[in-house]
């Protein structure tokens, strides 16, 4: 995220959205007056992470999908307040994922009673980058492990002749905005929880295991310009200057980026087999997508057993 502002906004968000959540069962009009405009917050939320993601970023799958969630989100606010109450489970979700994500990207290092602890977001980049180190060493490649300009020990070096290259594992490449989407679509619906714990024994490994692999193929990648294709009009495209930045832009942001859309859906599917009562969220989207109601129990041959 690009700052403190942007932090406080999303704390603001999410805790709006877990006050209107918990208070369903209390007073259902409060809850649907508090969710809704926490959705409409949501709403500025993503319009204001438009220019990080799509200038600063040079992010086009996430510019536009930041982009569709501004609309996206008044349009879940408006149906919801409305009366489609099936969104209050998409609305405990997003709080879900919230609490799930935030803490990594915004609590800092601190001291208590003497004991200092370290940013969980850099902990959490620092391990991922050691564990993408391996890989990529045992691929027979050997980068320097260097302190980043986050000051986290997550950066690789590379030469190209006399030009150094470096790439960071930073937050969003450790899988985690991943894992706390399933996450907090789990923790939203009514199931058995032996049931929500097997859907997340089969996502969180799966993310975890092919994110490893995400980083180790960019990491190489770029670290050895393995993709210096069509460079004039890569450059031209992601508006960038620097012709080194190709073969990363290639990985990462067309490469990656769209086949972790792909992966997500298939994930979503094995989940799904196991949390039945996700669907009532998958049904939600389709009909703001669509405006069609749809049956995906009977579809998909499943046994939905609570909302």
């Amino acid at each position: 995220m690009p700052g403190l502002l942007s932090d406080s906004l999303a704390w603001a968000v999410i805790l709006l959205f877990g006050v209107g959540v918990l208070s369903e069962d209390r007073n259902e009009r409060l809850a649907r007056v508090l969710t809704t405009a926490a959705w409409v917050g949501f709403a500025v939320f993503w319009l204001q992470l438009v220019p990080h993601f799509a200038f600063e970023q040079k992010s086009y799958v996430e510019g536009v999908l930041s982009v569709a969630a501004v609309p996206a989100s008044l349009y879940t606010g408006y149906l919801l307040w409305n009366g489609r109450s099936t969104l209050f489970v998409l609305s405990r979700a997003v709080a879900a994922m919230g609490l799930i994500y935030l803490p990594f990207e915004t609590i800092p290092a601190f001291s208590l009673f003497g004991v200092s602890m370290p940013a969980p977001r850099g902990y959490l980049m620092e391990v991922v980058a050691a564990q993408t180190g391996a890989l990529v060493h045992a691929l027979g490649y050997t980068p320097e492990m260097i302190v980043g300009q986050q000051g986290y020990t997550n950066t690789f070096l590379f030469y190209d002749g006399d030009h150094r290259l470096t790439v960071s594992v930073v937050l969003a490449c450790t899988g985690l905005g991943s894992i706390a989407i399933f996450g907090g679509l789990i923790a939203a619906v009514k199931a058995p929880l032996r049931r929500k714990l097997r859907g997340l024994a089969i996502a969180v490994p799966i993310i975890y295991g092919l994110n490893l692999l995400r980083t180790t193929f960019i990491t190489i990648m770029f670290g050895k310009q393995y993709m210096q294709w069509f460079v004039d009009e890569i450059m031209l495209l992601f508006g960038s200057t620097d012709p080194y930045m190709v073969s990363f832009f290639i990985s990462d942001r067309i490469i990656s980026q769209v086949l972790a859309v792909v992966v997500l859906v298939a994930i979503t599917y094995l989940v799904v087999r196991e949390v039945p009562e996700l669907l009532t969220v998958i049904e939600d989207v389709l009909y703001m997508l669509t405006g069609d109601e749809y049956d995906l129990e009977s579809s998909l041959g499943l046994n939905r057993r609570g909302v």
